[in-house]
């Protein structure tokens, strides 16, 4: 324990030394048997047990089979753990104990002098001795007799005192275990909050996987789609050159013709004329009437039968969102009966 602050910061030791032997929670001096948190800080053991039984209402005693239970400092907030022997667990401090006594020991030794108690304002010789209850306020025997609380009812200042020192002793550890309470809320609002970051974090990879999936279904499907495009553009395209090769070949089987049938017509000679000219005139006729070559159909270079609607999926892919979950419509539900409740 640190005295040296409370020493230098008052004039009287004595009095730095009190505020040192304060317990908290019944914020009286230490009675024994004093005991000693894992934190270091020290509380009457009556004290530690009526924070630990408000923390732990389901705790019976010693000799029961429940594990033990956890309390937090009235000081520091600090968490302490006890096992099945609860509050009995824990060390005394012997040490503030002994300060205690001799504590105790130097005051009785010290003669009283007159101002330690509070006096009556209007009577300045006589102590604040009893407590006036109609009017809730202390006052002194004087004023009972004579002044203005002679008609109202009294009782000792010691029985207030320690009815109010009880009744103050049980709000603080309400306090106490209430604050042990929203403190257990606060920890299990913080274990939601980072489970919802983890699960969020695990729907969005989900998510993008099942879109990745998806992205390359249709990377697929365009592949597949192209590639019967392009063999479809290589059919037509090698049939058209094929007819091309062939009307060429007969263009240049007529030219050659032609410049036979020219040279012939310039011939001056009868007799010569003649004896090719007949041979000549029929295989113009015959080249004119036979060998007649295939034509491609008005509309076969078109490609619309290879087009493709999609309409439907765009308007799929618009319509997508998450599925109605039915455990969280029940979550729900229960949340507001509790809330009802």
């Amino acid at each position: 324990m640190d005295f040296q602050a409370g020493i230098l910061q008052d004039g009287s030791p004595m009095e730095s030394l009190e505020k040192q032997l304060i317990c908290p929670i019944c914020l009286e001096m230490f009675s024994k048997p004093v005991v000693i948190l894992p934190c270091q800080h020290n509380l009457c053991r009556k004290c530690a047990n009526d924070v630990f039984q408000a923390a732990n209402p389901y705790w019976q005693s010693r000799g029961s089979l429940i594990s033990g239970g956890r309390f937090r400092c009235p000081s520091c907030r600090h968490e302490v753990l006890l096992d099945r022997h609860g509050v009995y667990g824990l060390q005394r401090n012997l040490l503030v104990e002994n300060i205690i006594d001799i504590y105790k020991q130097e005051c009785s030794s010290r003669p009283l002098k007159k101002g330690e108690d509070p006096m009556c304002k209007e009577h300045e010789d006589e102590r604040i001795n009893i407590y006036c209850v109609t009017c809730e306020v202390p006052t002194c025997s004087m004023c009972k007799v004579f002044g203005a609380h002679k008609d109202c009812e009294v009782a000792p200042l010691q029985t207030i005192f320690q009815g109010q020192k009880t009744e103050l002793n049980n709000c603080i550890s309400m306090l106490v275990a209430g604050n042990d309470r929203i403190q257990t809320i606060i920890s299990q609002l913080e274990d939601s909050c980072q489970s919802t970051e983890e699960n969020s974090e695990a729907a969005k990879r989900e998510l993008c996987a099942r879109f990745d999936a998806l992205a390359a279904l249709l990377e697929e499907k365009k592949a597949e789609l192209l590639q019967r495009i392009a063999q479809e553009q290589a059919d037509k395209t090698a049939f058209i050159q094929s007819l091309i090769c062939q009307y060429k070949e007969q263009l240049e089987k007529s030219s050659r013709l032609v410049e036979t049938a020219i040279q012939a017509a310039e011939e001056t000679g009868g007799a010569a004329f003649l004896m090719n000219a007949k041979q000549l005139i029929k295989t113009i006729v015959e080249a004119s009437k036979g060998g007649r070559l295939d034509k491609i159909e008005q509309g076969y270079e078109s490609m619309d039968a290879f087009s493709v609607s999609l309409d439907h999926l765009t308007e799929a892919v618009h319509a997508l969102d998450f599925d109605p979950a039915e455990e969280d419509e029940e979550y729900f539900d229960g949340e507001e009966e509790e809330v009802e409740e």
